[in-house]
């Protein structure tokens, strides 16, 4: 089948593409038109010779597949074409070639059809951009843009590199990257992917990303291969080969010794052939695959939406996959004469100036209080530790435990640091200290709807595997019903407990660079939310591109439909090539009408296996 990039446009193309098929109809129309004349003869063996060439490549695959090991069902489909020829039935041998290479000509029509989604993404790729450079603005190619390069962007523009607004509002279209149907308003300092489009308002930005590392060309390149990487799965087909192969041939040879007309052997043999269990397997897959992407869920091979769908455990990483990732305040604890707004005031003051992402925890804590900050004076940090200032004429320390202890600060005796089992920052005034600021990181909205979801889908061992500590751990899981989880993991604790998780296969769900070799060792590697780690995103056997945690039960919902509508249409295609089989092993039918019948099955099974391309109702 074609890939995205080599699919024929004009009928020159068609017939380079397509030449089994173009020979054999070009002969069957010339055959047809030879009748009215003296060479009708001529004509016929012309047919025979053609068919039985045609036939020669489909004949020498078959001894390639039997000399090492596999029994495919092309042997059904030679004999058939060998035999009518053979049989002196030049029409039947013509309309089978025709048949089998049509056949081909239908699946890539199927595939194309249904990677139209995939297609468009590589359509949308920008090349140019425009760059503002001293007060003028010059076109330039994606691979020439610089990390800091102003660019600026109108409506309709494609969204060339990842970048930040620095100048204007914006609305931007996600659809094509996170399967958000809404536009995303987008301010100054805000961070917008390359692939989006800017939909109203003219801004400035500046490029946080070159072209080559940018989310849109990671997903183009995710994309590629995904059309390219050949899927043992589209010979799903094999695995049945061997008792429809032997059940053809028994039923032609017994009509044949009984009939003792070997032309009955062939009427059964020509409704025997494979083409609807050759094209079930794959057409299928491809439209799972382009459904999939309707939703940011980039597969990145049939093999792993097979593998998806079998999945018999699921384990999630914790931080940043079942959760945000991104510490919130949890609770301020006041020690002495202080209130919360004291607390978090002074806190809040000294933290606005670093960028540590407990300081933006406590700094957007008293934002959302409306609590007013003041500029704190003489401000001094050790890194890793704390940071030391003047707010309001009282000398502040904020600051972790430890650094409460090397500045001597003096501490309530009645105090049990020991308490604090979560990440806690730690505040003195004036050498006393006065409160104590604890943080969680906060459950995905979505989590416990997604793991339900999951549970309904029919996996039910679901693990939680995660870095942080007993206590931090212990908590989200209570929170999501998840009976087995493990914390205090390193990134080789997590890769042997998925190789060692009896209930296989097992797919595996994260987001950072630590994933990426646990990503690897699973069945199944989904990467979350592509925005962030490239790492785990080239780890990964599915990347879903929105950092949302449902979609992962879209994309086992999606591959267990795909596999589904597979397998039915091979068992579609079997039972009607069976069914045929007994009515032609009468006698009544002509191996030509046969052959002819066998086409309408092959369309009856490609529509079918292009139901994996719609979307059913699911809800999460």
């Amino acid at each position: 089948m074609s890939t995205l990039a080599n699919r024929p446009t004009t009928v020159l193309q068609f017939i380079k593409h397509y030449w089994q098929f173009s020979i054999a109809a070009l002969t069957l129309v010339i055959v047809s038109i030879l009748q009215f004349t003296p060479l009708a003869s001529a004509g016929l063996f012309a047919m025979d010779a053609v068919s039985i060439g045609l036939a020669l490549p489909l004949v020498y695959r078959m001894w390639i597949d039997i000399k090492s090991g596999k029994y495919g069902i092309d042997i059904l489909a030679a004999t058939a074409i060998i035999s009518a020829a053979l049989l002196n039935q030049p029409w039947a041998a013509i309309i089978v070639v025709i048949m089998l290479t049509g056949g081909e000509a239908l699946e890539d029509y199927a595939g194309r059809r249904a990677q139209s989604e995939l297609r468009a993404l590589l359509d949308r790729a920008p090349i140019t951009a425009r760059l503002v450079k001293n007060d003028k603005i010059e076109e330039v190619k994606i691979e020439d843009i610089a990390v800091g390069d102003v660019l600026e962007i109108r409506p309709g523009d494609t969204v060339p590199v990842d970048a930040k607004i620095i100048e204007g509002t914006t609305s931007v279209d996600e659809s094509s990257l996170t399967g958000e149907s809404l536009p995303q308003l987008k301010n100054i300092g805000d961070s917008i992917l390359s692939g989006s489009i800017v939909v109203d308002g003219l801004i400035r930005v500046s490029a946080i990303h070159t072209g080559e590392d940018s989310q849109y060309q990671q997903i183009i390149k995710l994309v590629r291969q995904a059309a390219e990487t050949p899927s043992p799965f589209v010979r799903m087909a094999d695995r049945y080969s061997v008792p429809f192969t032997i059940v053809a041939y028994a039923i032609a040879i017994a009509v044949w010794v009984i009939s003792g007309d070997p032309i009955r052997f062939l009427e059964v043999i020509v409704v025997a052939t494979p083409c609807p269990l050759i094209l079930a397997a794959p057409i299928a897959i491809i439209s799972g695959m382009s459904r999939a992407s309707r939703y940011g869920i980039i597969v990145k091979t049939g093999a792993a939406l097979e593998k998806l769908a079998s999945i018999q455990t699921i384990a999630f990483d914790k931080t940043g996959t079942l959760t945000h990732g991104t510490p919130v305040v949890d609770q301020v604890i006041v020690l002495g004469d202080y209130d919360e707004s004291t607390i978090l005031h002074h806190a809040a003051s000294i933290e606005q100036v670093s960028n540590h992402v407990l300081a933006n925890a406590i700094t957007k804590e008293a934002t959302s209080r409306n609590i007013e900050l003041v500029r704190a004076e003489d401000v001094k940090e050790l890194a890793g530790n704390g940071m030391s200032a003047v707010v309001s004429e009282l000398t502040v320390l904020v600051g972790n435990y430890k650094f409460m202890e090397s500045n001597t600060v003096t501490i309530p005796t009645d105090f049990d640091q020991n308490v604090i089992s979560q990440t806690a920052t730690y505040i003195a005034i004036n050498n006393n200290l006065a409160g104590v600021i604890s943080f969680k990181d906060e459950l995905r909205k979505e989590s416990k709807a997604t793991l339900k979801a999951i549970r309904g889908l029919g996996i039910r061992h679901i693990l939680m595997l995660s870095g942080d500590n007993e206590a931090a751990a212990a908590a989200i899981a209570n929170q999501l019903n998840i009976k087995e989880y493990q914390s205090h993991l390193l990134p080789e604790d997590k890769l042997k407990i998925v190789r060692e998780v009896t209930t296989q296969p097992v797919a595996f769900v994260g987001d950072g660079v630590n994933d990426a070799p646990v990503l690897t060792a699973a069945t199944v590697g989904i990467a979350l939310g592509a925005k962030g780690s490239t790492a785990a995103s080239e780890s990964a056997d599915l990347v879903i591109m929105n950092d949302d945690l449902s979609y992962v039960a879209k994309a086992i919902n999606i591959a267990k439909e795909t596999l589904s509508i597979a397998r039915q249409s091979i068992f579609i295609g079997i039972a009607l090539s069976i069914g045929l089989m007994l009515i032609f092993a009468t006698g009544k039918f002509s191996p030509v009408a046969g052959a002819l019948i066998q086409e309408l099955v092959d369309v009856v099974v490609i529509f079918n296996a292009l139901r994996a391309h719609t979307d059913k109702k699911f809800i999460i």
